[in-house]
């Protein structure tokens, strides 16, 4: 199987598309902080998965970049926070790319609680 395949991956390049979308709109002002931090962010959600995925022959490495996902996914939702508040995004926007994060986030969990489901040969 290949990491694309992977319902995590596919939820959070989703999301990340319409953050790049949707921050298009911000401010010029914002271009090098708001802008570029929530783009990196969402981003990374999915890179860290699919770099988890070709380490998974290594659990802990493994394990560490779902983690690192995890943490970008939080930090994406921060951001969003803040562009609810400068009143960049409505509150529907926020509402709807807020679940969409929790959602990733527990398949993300899931991944880390269950490796051997992905291939991750655990030492029992």
């Amino acid at each position: 199987m290949d990491f694309k395949k992977l319902l995590a991956y596919q939820k959070s390049f989703e999301l990340a598309m319409s953050i790049f979308e949707i921050s298009k709109s911000f401010p010029k002002e914002e271009t090098y902080s708001l802008t570029d931090q929530i783009r990196r962010s969402s981003r990374s959600v999915s890179a860290n998965i699919s770099e988890a995925y070709r380490k998974r022959v290594y659990p802990k490495h493994f394990i560490s970049k779902l983690t690192d996902a995890d943490a970008e996914n939080s930090e994406t939702n921060t951001w969003l926070e803040f562009a609810l508040a400068c009143q960049y995004i409505s509150s529907e926007n926020y509402s709807k790319f807020s679940e969409q994060g929790k959602e990733i986030g527990k398949l993300i969990n899931y991944m880390i609680n269950n490796p051997e489901k992905f291939g991750v040969k655990v030492e029992q």
